[in-house]
């Protein structure tokens, strides 16, 4: 039997089926294969997404870790492509969309605040500042997609980690990058990556988010999606991770 292609409509539907606020704010990690037949194909999930969230904040992650790095320095607002995948790559050059400049760990935001939201992200050092993009992600209780993708994938639980100060998470020797802004001007700014690969371990945190009801399941195409909002996640694991704070270490 030959599985019915998704559309436009189909995949809206699916978002209300979720039970998304629509004048909210939602980020979503995306795999495009996971989500099957796609009428007009990854462009499509990303207009469809951003349709559905225009009275709100849709945001994707545009994230260049792998692209700026010691040996090559440099961060383009406009330019550098993303590292992680085709829908966060088109979703950047998405009209009316607005890409924060932070060199390693962007996003790109659409609708509503999506200025505010984004300014000020390439003055901090650090991948997931608090005060930055994914912290106000905290401040809204947004909601994290994770469309075809585990939990290993969730972003923002870097930065739950990161404002808790767990040791060994941000390298204390920083590199200087230099940073393109949209209107031209080119920032030196010192910053920190990440330490190791402790997001291979979030997915242990699974099965007790689901008992407490913060991770949900659902459907967008032929995807399965686990989702939560910012601020239930945040209180739990911040319980979690002060009693044992090297809970997603590397061991």
């Amino acid at each position: 039997m030959i599985a019915p292609m998704h559309t436009k409509q189909s995949l809206l539907a699916d978002l209300k089926a979720l039970g998304i606020d629509p004048n909210g704010t939602t980020l979503a990690h995306l795999s495009y294969k996971s989500m099957g037949e796609v009428e007009g194909g990854p462009q499509s999930i990303i207009d469809s997404m951003v349709e559905y969230m225009k009275n709100g904040l849709m945001v994707f992650p545009t994230h260049t870790w792998a692209n700026v790095t010691e040996d090559q320095p440099y961060y383009s607002v406009q330019e550098t492509e993303v590292c992680i995948g085709i829908i966060p790559e088109l979703a950047r050059k998405t009209p009316n969309g607005i890409r924060s400049a932070h060199p390693t760990h962007s996003v790109v935001a659409f609708g509503r605040d999506a200025r505010s939201f984004t300014d000020g992200d390439h003055l901090f050092t650090t991948p997931c500042p608090r005060q930055g993009a994914w912290g106000k992600l905290l401040d809204r209780n947004a909601t994290i997609l994770l469309v075809g993708v585990g939990l290993n994938r969730d972003t923002f639980i870097h930065g739950v980690e990161e404002w808790l100060d767990i040791p060994n998470r941000i390298n204390e020797n920083k590199r200087m990058l230099f940073i393109r802004l949209a209107d031209g001007t080119l920032v030196p700014r010192p910053n920190s990556g990440h330490l190791g690969h402790v997001a291979e371990n979030f997915p242990k945190v699974e099965g007790f988010l689901r008992e407490k009801g913060i991770l949900k399941e659902g459907k967008l195409g032929d995807a399965t999606v686990l989702y939560h909002q910012t601020q239930p996640l945040t209180q739990a694991l911040n319980a979690l991770l002060l009693k044992e704070p090297d809970l997603f270490g590397e061991r």
